[in-house]
């Protein structure tokens, strides 16, 4: 009988964010799949889960996926777990996930953690609608990539690196437009955690000369629909 992949996700920053049945399952599975041991071997001697952990991250994991797909068709039951939040969400999970989908082997994730959504509730920008980018093209692609989304009517929310903010944000602004609305938020869930909310322009400037550190949430206001009375004088001109 085939064991079962659970995907396991782990806290961004407070340790209480860590669910009981996360816990549990942690505790019960043959081995953790881990993205560094050493950075999850914290948290597991926290919670006292004493499971022996193996190393699957984006240099190996190309490599690792089907030894772990054999040995989870041998009856094992396999946790993963990142360094922080949902694996699979900018981080190693999605090979091995869908591996398992292949071969006909049960993956279960469990809600928790990630950095996102409390960024973009906490944002104040409508949230019922939105796309989520990751991480952005660092050179190919980047500025069709940009144009693309600031024409959206979603709300965007992108991943960033500290190092790269005050350029990622002068390129969104000069994309975008100054005036779009958007809010910087660093460190979710974690002791320095802040929001710094403004329009692309204010926050461009502002960053330009404040160094950022830490995990970094971006999340930018959609592109306004027109409204239909310019719409109307629009086909009128027609």
């Amino acid at each position: 009988m085939a064991g079962k992949l659970y995907i396991v996700p782990t806290p961004v920053g407070n340790l209480e964010d860590m669910t009981m049945r996360a816990i549990r399952v942690l505790k019960e599975a043959d081995v953790i799949l881990a993205e560094d041991t050493r950075t999850s071997g914290v948290l597991m001697k926290h919670f006292d889960i004493k499971t022996p952990m193996q190393s699957h991250h984006k240099f190996n994991e190309h490599q690792t996926c089907q030894h772990i797909v054999d040995r989870l068709e041998g009856g094992e039951v396999i946790a993963l777990v990142s360094d922080a939040g949902t694996p699979g969400i900018s981080d190693p999970g999605f090979l091995l996930s869908r591996a398992c989908r292949e071969r006909g082997i049960d993956v279960e994730c469990l809600p928790g953690a990630t950095a996102f959504v409390p960024a973009l509730v906490s944002s104040g920008l409508p949230c019922d609608r939105f796309v989520f980018e990751g991480f952005l093209p660092l050179k190919k692609g980047r500025a069709t990539r940009l144009s693309e989304l600031a024409s959206d009517s979603r709300t965007t929310v992108i991943y960033e690196s500290p190092l790269r903010l005050a350029r990622t944000l002068r390129q969104l602004a000069e994309t975008f437009g100054t005036d779009r609305q958007a809010a910087v938020c660093r460190e979710i869930s974690k002791l320095h955690e802040t929001i710094k909310k403004g329009t692309l322009g204010d926050l461009s400037e502002f960053y330009a000369v404040n160094q950022a550190k830490g995990e970094i949430v971006i999340v930018i206001e959609g592109c306004p629909k027109p409204d239909k009375a310019s719409s109307r004088r629009l086909l009128e001109e027609e």
